[in-house]
This record gives structure tokens, C-alpha cells and sequence, in this order.
């Protein structure tokens, strides 16, 4: 595969291999972007394909879908996958960044191995990965970041703190962003979800009333929204996405 001719815009998606950056990916490659997801299954990833492939057919669409397995708490790993996907893309659009972890645990009984983990993966991939995308979007003079946060950055269910934490970060490198691509045709968001009917809510609480949840599609339309409608969604902006009005 080599597009690096090809006039369409692409988008990398992490964690896309199910969930909120699946319904994303789908969501993009019916619009005509190239896709590059990442994962750490790699029959999930091959399933992924395959649906954002029939996506983008059922829409009359002729794109690209890159599907790469990941360890994003390896940060080599991380810049690795964003240089294969500008290699392979000749550069990148709009990046989502949507991988996360989140172990429901009380504040003393997280291990070591557990925090290193999150850090790498909601932070310090995050960071180096966007600082890579943003630098090439900077040089074209154009693109769009999309972070993917959550309602507990503000209001951190019990054994979700540390997650929570990192999901404040990630706002906060939002704004911060927001004022330096303001005069450079760069623009960035955060969406902050309730709970949303995936497979890593339902590992963590089964039981959670479904009529409570938003769909993944829900939180596509709003990834969606921050590129085609910035009037709606003005870059720095943190836009809520539950079921019960806040």
C-alpha cells in the first residue's frame, strides 16, 4: 500500500480496533479519508479492516485502511507506527487520539507496573505522538487533533482517579495547543464523554444501566463535527458528550 500520491486526506486513529475509535474510523473512511488504526489485537485489528473497509464502500468511497498492532506503553513502538503512517499516507490530516487505559483501582493498590503503563499510553505516547503529527501539520500550514477525554477529568468516578488525572492532562494540553496553532491554520479539541456503551465500560461495570449511555457513534459524530464544523466546535474547546445534560 502507497497513497502518497493520493489527494485524499487521511486520519490516524489510536485504539481503533473497536469501541469509540472504531465507530470513528468508519465514520472518516465514509467521508473519504484514508485510515490508519492502531491496536494491540491483532484479530480485532483485522476485523476492524475489514468493517472500515465495507464503510467506505457503502458510501461510495475508494480509500486506504492501514491496521497496525501497537503497544502504545511502548513509546518506540508509538513513533514508529506515526512514521510508517505519514510514510505510507505522506503525512497525516487529523490524528484522534483515542487509546487509553483504564483499570478500575482504589488509589493504594495500583502497582507500579500499572501506573508505567498509563502514563505511557494517556501521556507520554500521547505527547510524542501529536508532537510528530503536529510538526508535519505545522509545516503544511493545516490539520486538526481531536483528543478523546472523559467526564471523569472533572468528575472522577471512585477507582477511576488516576485515569481520571490523565484524562485532565490531556484537556489541559488542549488548551494550551490551542493558543499556539491559532495563527498557524492548526487546530485542536478534546471531547469529553460520559459512559459510552463500549466493551471497556462493560469490563469495568456490567452492570451499568444501558439507558445511561451514549453510543460510539455518538462521540464519532462529535470527532466528525471538530473538522467539518470548527464554528461549532472552536479549537481549545472541551465539548461534553452525555446522555444526561450537565
Amino acid at each position: 500500500m502507497d497513497n502518497q500520491n493520493s489527494n485524499r486526506p487521511s486520519c490516524l486513529i489510536t485504539g481503533g480496533s473497536s469501541g469509540i475509535g472504531l465507530a470513528t474510523a468508519k465514520l472518516f473512511a465514509s467521508e473519504g479519508y484514508d485510515v490508519s488504526i492502531c491496536g494491540r489485537d491483532l484479530a480485532k485489528l483485522v476485523a476492524a479492516r475489514e468493517q472500515i473497509t465495507a464503510a467506505a464502500e457503502n458510501a461510495s468511497q475508494i480509500v486506504e485502511c492501514m491496521a497496525t498492532q501497537v503497544d502504545l506503553s511502548d513509546v518506540d513502538q508509538a513513533r514508529a507506527y506515526v512514521s510508517e503512517t505519514m510514510r505510507e499516507f505522506g503525512g497525516v490530516d487529523v490524528l484522534v487520539n483515542n487509546a487509553s487505559i483504564a483499570p478500575l483501582a482504589t488509589f493504594e493498590t495500583i502497582s507500579p507496573d500499572v501506573f508505567e503503563a498509563m502514563i505511557n499510553v494517556s501521556i507520554r505516547s500521547l505527547f510524542y505522538m501529536t508532537q510528530m503529527v503536529w510538526a508535519e501539520m505545522r509545516e503544511k500550514g493545516s490539520g486538526v487533533v481531536v483528543n478523546i477525554s472523559s467526564l471523569s477529568a472533572v468528575d472522577p468516578f471512585p477507582g477511576l482517579g488516576l485515569y481520571g488525572a490523565c484524562k485532565a492532562w490531556m484537556d489541559m494540553i488542549t488548551h494550551s495547543l490551542a493558543a499556539e496553532g491559532k495563527d498557524l491554520g492548526l487546530r485542536i479539541c478534546s471531547i469529553r464523554p460520559g459512559a459510552v456503551e463500549t466493551p471497556l465500560l462493560r469490563s469495568l461495570f456490567p452492570d451499568f444501566p444501558e439507558d445511561q449511555c451514549v453510543q460510539p457513534e455518538d462521540i464519532a459524530n462529535a470527532v466528525w463535527g471538530c473538522v467539518d464544523n470548527p464554528g461549532n466546535y472552536p479549537s481549545g474547546g472541551v465539548f461534553p458528550v452525555t446522555k444526561q445534560p450537565l
